[in-house]
């Protein structure tokens, strides 16, 4: 007759704690008692509890789980990972995991206070998380940026949840040399084109971008948000220097309850009035010229406006606080927008491919503002913007335009500002440049050999 309780199931009886560990750690204590040898006068009991006491708890592995959205992934029988693709709609990606119709509606209409489910975005990542691959899911997340994502609970109460991943914010600094342009400097060293777009805002005022020469020199001290100790972003510069020509510009950061904003050394305002141009990421196509050779109607016919170059679609934006003259369609200037400035200045933007929303006659605008976007209609060989600028009623060139400085913080402020600027020139004065290309070949230059007797 064969033993129900076989000797091994009866010593796990006898010590339940054994039990309890995981088989790898049974069959460690297996090869233990192995090991020691065998004592037939030793009672059972005794040997095997002192294998136990001897195994150590950092014997055992200690397995970590997979952390993804705030869940331990690890713990879900269902764990697809993808991106959302062109005509996806939640419908039909909820359904191809047995999510029915009703459920979907339901969470569609509880969600949309948190996200409206229209605006999934092509080639952005989604999760779906389930407890029973057999069953619907538990969990779908969506992420629109590494900034946040949306977690949407299909069981019970069909709901969505926002999270907003914490941003840790650094100082950090930077300085280069210019050898083709301010982006392609950035790019060189992996610092990346935000930084070069904030560091135009910080100067836009007085370094015209589209004319950067080789040999410019530039120091930043901007601050840099990370996520989980990876590099996301530029919240602001704070201080900035820029040297062109032999000409120093400086724009420093200063915030107070009544003021906010770039400031030059000596505390005047950055902002004198007009941008140096309509359009970002842009090059100069043609200038202003009063005998210039026209492209299309072949013939010499004065060009009394600037030509910037940039893809369709690029936004156009009002050097300048103003009013909407006109809005509207002629056969030469194409799609152009017109503003008044105030009594002395206007300018004008044509070949627009469209303009921006609410932009009409009447309109006021705000420096910066998107007024429309580059495009090619009217007399246009290829996309780009005509800016014209008036003074006192006449078009002139306003890159040659030079404005009065504007008046610097309030005397009982500047102690304050001074404070402030000091410490961020200290932190600009600290930068250390590259080395140019003369340095770097006299440096790498071989010694000459000493002369022999």
């Amino acid at each position: 007759m064969v033993d129900p309780n076989p000797p091994l199931r009866r010593w796990l009886r006898k010590f339940p704690s054994v039990r309890k560990l995981p088989i790898l750690g049974v069959v460690l204590l297996i090869a233990v008692v192995l090991a020691q040898g065998w004592d037939q006068n030793r009672p059972l009991a005794s040997t095997a509890k002192a294998s136990v006491d001897n195994v150590e708890l950092g014997a055992f592995p200690i397995l970590l789980p997979t952390l993804r959205y705030g869940f331990a992934i690890d713990t879900f029988q269902l764990v697809q990972e993808s991106e959302i693709q062109p005509n996806q709609f939640l419908a039909d990606l909820l359904s191809a995991y047995r999510v029915d119709y009703p459920t979907i509606e339901k969470l569609v209409r509880n969600a949309k206070p948190v996200f409206d489910v229209r605006q999934l975005r092509v080639g952005k990542p989604f999760l779906i998380l389930g407890r029973d691959s057999t069953t619907a899911p538990d969990y779908f997340i969506y992420e629109p940026s590494v900034f946040e994502y949306f977690v949407f609970h299909l069981k019970d109460s069909l709901y969505a949840e926002r999270i907003e991943r914490p941003i840790d914010k650094a100082v950090k600094t930077y300085g280069g040399r210019i050898e083709s342009s301010l982006w392609e400097a950035l790019a060189h060293d992996g610092i990346g084109y935000e930084l070069a777009l904030k560091l135009e805002d910080a100067l836009q005022w007085s370094v015209d971008f589209h004319h950067v020469l080789r040999g410019d020199e530039f120091k930043i001290v901007y601050e840099e948000q990370s996520i989980e100790g990876k590099p996301v972003g530029v919240s602001r510069v704070m201080a900035a220097w820029y040297k062109n020509l032999g000409t120093e510009h400086y724009a420093i950061w200063f915030e107070h309850p009544e003021y906010e904003g770039f400031y030059d050394e000596e505390g005047r305002p950055m902002d004198k009035g007009f941008l140096r141009a309509p359009v970002k990421y842009s090059r100069i196509s043609s200038r202003y010229n009063p005998r210039r050779f026209h492209p299309i109607l072949k013939r010499v016919r004065p060009h009394l406006g600037t030509d910037y170059a940039a893809p369709y679609g690029t936004p156009i934006l009002a050097v300048g606080d103003g009013v909407v003259l006109k809005a509207g369609y002629t056969r030469g200037n194409g799609n152009y927008v017109k503003i008044k400035h105030n009594d002395t200045y206007q300018t004008q933007y044509l070949h627009m491919q469209k303009f921006a929303k609410g932009i009409r006659p009447g309109v006021h605008v705000k420096q910066g503002q998107v007024i429309g976007y580059v495009g090619s209609t009217g007399l246009a060989t290829g996309p780009h913007v005509c800016f014209r600028f008036w003074k006192n009623g006449r078009q002139v060139n306003h890159l040659r335009l030079t404005f009065p400085p504007p008046k610097p913080l309030p005397e009982e402020i500047l102690p304050e500002f001074f404070k402030v600027r000091d410490a961020y020139l200290a932190q600009l004065e600290a930068i250390a440049l590259p080395e140019t290309s003369d340095e770097q070949t006299h440096q790498n230059a071989p010694e000459e050999a000493p002369a022999s007797d």
